[in-house]
């Protein structure tokens, strides 16, 4: 009996190993790794790795013999690829109970959500309210210094500075407003000086919205979990103040 291999399924499982290593470990994903994990020959996998850097999802470094994501390598990773991540239930317990435990006004709420989201995705959270137009919370810009893409000082001014600057970062966190969780990746967040090194997550709530800054090479299915269990929360908690 001839096996038949789904080469297409083949393909989209290395490069879901490739991104998510490169998430995990920051260095390019060589062959000779991806060989030893799907057990294919290292001429095999080149030849895999070649097709998805000429269709554009993988681009080679000269530094090294490895390959790393493209914007086109994350999105798909995120729309198709990318495996459902929760909260460990110790986690979500903690969270309900801080909430539920202390009687904090609305700003307290909002900026302490800010901080824990910060907290649990260790990149930098915004959150917004809608009625406020020159109020932000955010917590976590220190995060972004263990992050290489920031050790470029003029990269991480212009983020500060967009930090800082409310007006713009609120009408940078409404025009990627949508009634579900999204991932802006790149190019696609159209905020000149950070699009070469930055994704942005945006989740609603009923009166606002959080959202999360960080690199690329961003724990995408951690991240969109953990805004996805914070905006339920909070508008639960919003019902009560």
């Amino acid at each position: 009996m001839v096996r038949t291999v789904d080469h297409t399924e083949r393909k989209n499982r290395v490069l879901a190993e490739a991104v998510t290593s490169y998430i995990a470990t920051g260095e390019p994903v060589s062959s000779q790794e991806l060989a030893l994990k799907f057990n294919l020959s290292s001429a095999t996998l080149r030849n895999i790795l070649a097709e998805l850097e000429e269709e554009g999802y993988l681009m080679s470094l000269h530094t090294s013999s490895g390959r790393v994501p493209t914007d086109k390598g994350y999105r798909y990773y995120v729309d198709f690829l990318m495996g459902a991540q929760t909260l460990a239930p110790q986690q979500q317990q903690a969270i309900e109970e801080f909430y539920r435990g202390n009687k904090l006004s609305l700003e307290e709420v909002l900026d302490k959500t800010s901080d824990i989201v910060a907290n649990l995705t260790h990149y930098t959270a915004v959150v917004s309210f809608s009625e406020w137009e020159d109020k932000i919370f955010y917590h976590g810009l220190s995060n972004i210094f263990a992050h290489p893409e920031f050790h470029n000082v003029e990269k991480l001014a212009i983020l500060v500075q967009l930090l800082e600057e409310k007006k713009k970062l609120l009408e940078l966190l409404r025009q990627h407003a949508q009634d579900v969780c999204k991932v802006y990746i790149g190019e696609e967040i159209a905020c000149p000086g950070i699009s070469d090194v930055c994704s942005l997550v945006v989740s609603p709530y009923r009166a606002g919205s959080i959202a999360v800054l960080g690199p690329r090479r961003m724990c995408y299915g951690l991240t969109v979990s953990t805004l996805e269990y914070i905006s339920e929360i909070l508008d639960s908690i919003l019902e009560d103040l």
